[in-house]
């Protein structure tokens, strides 16, 4: 646990309990443009890998499709561009000023998110850029109408009123972590997962924002009730000395680049193995000191690890989990990928049915 107080931003320390919730939240900065908070490092999930939990549906990675780019090299929480800007008639131009979302979809610029993820994605990549650009110059009054979209363009040196805004994918939401029960029990006793740190299943394989409250709020309730009910005995942790490696904070930067270009809203075997090839050689940048920044690294190493291993491995495509070589979804793949940690640092990972008959309100 980490300790703040007496002078020391990196002390730590031990509590013992009979019983842990992990609520920590996403784990969107393992991409190199994010909508989550700077502290979504996927904490929680790397904590159960490590204490021997399973986890599942990692590959689902939800997408938004345009964030504003605010350059190389920036790191937290990126500006989300809404997509009501294109629901007033702002639309998407690549770098050569074509309007290429007209002949994707008959929705155009309001098609579903992954379809204008993946469109923006492919334009990037054939026109060499990191970003496409989105006009809304002919939004009237759009600075009293979009303050904070606006604020947050003219931080940036951009008016919209005159100017292109620039935009690109950036992670979102994720729909697994922690596999769990129905009443929020990980695969090890005495840990429980709730919100997005947890794969409850109730998410499949695109998440909805309308069904993350009451996820939360559902299984909130019951890990109190179980907890409550089943008193737990009191237990000496597991060691796990063998597995004891911290990364040092400088590998975030090529870790995150890595990602998104590999493991991002477009994959194939290729880009996965680049990838997996990638996180291979940082896992040589350790270090010994136990800073905040170091356990931050080494925990976003772990998640990368487990998405690259999990998109690999499922060889199709479906929800958020979009694969160029197996551009279809096929019902043989209706199945869940759920991945485990050993102490001595190596994976393992298990092709289970989805079980169909979730129902978490009772």
């Amino acid at each position: 646990m980490h300790v703040i107080g007496e002078g020391s931003r990196d002390g730590v320390g031990e509590v013992l309990a009979k019983a842990v919730v992990l609520a920590t939240g996403g784990l969107g900065q393992v991409y190199s443009q994010t909508t989550n908070p700077s502290v979504s490092t996927g904490d929680g999930v790397a904590l159960a890998l490590r204490a021997g939990a399973e986890v599942s549906d990692v590959e689902f990675i939800q997408f938004h499709p345009t964030v504003l780019y605010i350059g190389e090299g920036s790191k937290g929480q990126q500006p989300l561009i809404s997509e009501a800007l294109r629901g007033e008639g702002a639309f998407l131009v690549n770098s050569r000023g074509e309007r290429f979302m007209r002949d994707i979809h008959k929705l155009a610029d309001l098609a579903p998110r992954d379809v204008v993820a993946k469109e923006i994605s492919r334009q990037m990549e054939i026109t060499h850029s990191q970003y496409v650009w989105l006009d809304a110059r002919g939004i009237k009054e759009f600075s009293e109408r979009f303050p904070t979209i606006y604020a947050s363009c003219r931080e940036i040196g951009i008016d919209p009123a005159n100017d292109l805004i620039p935009v690109s994918p950036a992670s979102h939401y994720a729909s697994g972590g922690v596999r769990t029960d129905l009443n929020g029990h990980s695969s090890v006793a005495g840990l429980y997962a709730v919100g997005e740190t947890a794969c409850t299943g109730a998410h499949g394989a695109n998440r909805l924002a309308s069904n993350s409250l009451l996820e939360g709020l559902v299984f909130g309730a019951r890990i109190a009730e179980d907890i409550a009910a089943n008193q737990l005995p009191q237990e000496e942790p597991v060691a796990q000395d063998s597995y004891d490696f911290l990364l040092s904070p400088s590998i975030r930067g090529e870790l995150q680049r890595a990602m998104s270009k590999g493991a991002g809203v477009v994959r194939s075997e290729a880009s996965l193995k680049e990838t997996l090839k990638t996180l291979e050689n940082l896992k040589g940048a350790a270090t010994i000191y136990a800073s905040v920044d170091a356990w931050e690294s080494t925990n976003l190493y772990l998640l990368a690890t487990a998405i690259a291993r999990s998109a690999l491995e499922r060889r199709e495509s479906r929800g958020s989990h979009y694969r160029q070589d197996y551009p279809e979804s096929t019902n043989t793949w209706i199945k869940r990928i759920t991945q485990k940690l050993a102490s001595d640092g190596t994976w393992s990972s298990t092709i289970t049915e989805v079980n169909s008959d979730l129902t978490i309100v009772k």
